[in-house]
């Protein structure tokens, strides 16, 4: 499975580690099914969203925003106001085998997570 992050500026990587566990526990389900991290590129200058993959052990990648607008995101987004469709949902789902979110997106503080299979 994958998991879709968007996030506020300047986030730390206990914050982001601290929602992925928080929603992995939600679904039912454990860290060592994570095949991988996804967000969007305006992202990745995140250090924060480097150091919490490191320390998971799990790649991220960032995904380029024409990418993403070709998923629907079943929920509202604050992307929008980047030209996104969304974030945490896109991500999830563009680089997910099945396409299908098995966690719709939640917000943990200042992270957003959405897992899709």
């Amino acid at each position: 499975m994958i998991i879709g992050i968007g996030a506020r500026r300047g986030i730390d990587s206990q914050e982001a580690i601290d929602a992925i566990n928080n929603a992995l526990v939600e679904a039912g389900r454990s860290i060592d099914e994570v095949e991988g991290l996804a967000s969007a590129k305006l992202k990745e200058n995140e250090a924060g969203l480097h150091e919490a993959a490191k320390i998971l052990g799990i790649k991220i990648t960032f995904i380029d925003h024409d990418e993403l607008n070709n998923y629907d995101a079943p929920s509202a987004s604050q992307a929008k106001r980047f030209g996104l469709t969304g974030v945490a949902e896109p991500a999830a789902l563009a680089l997910s085998e099945k396409k299908e979110l098995i966690l719709r997106k939640k917000v943990y503080g200042r992270i957003t997570i959405a897992i899709a299979e």
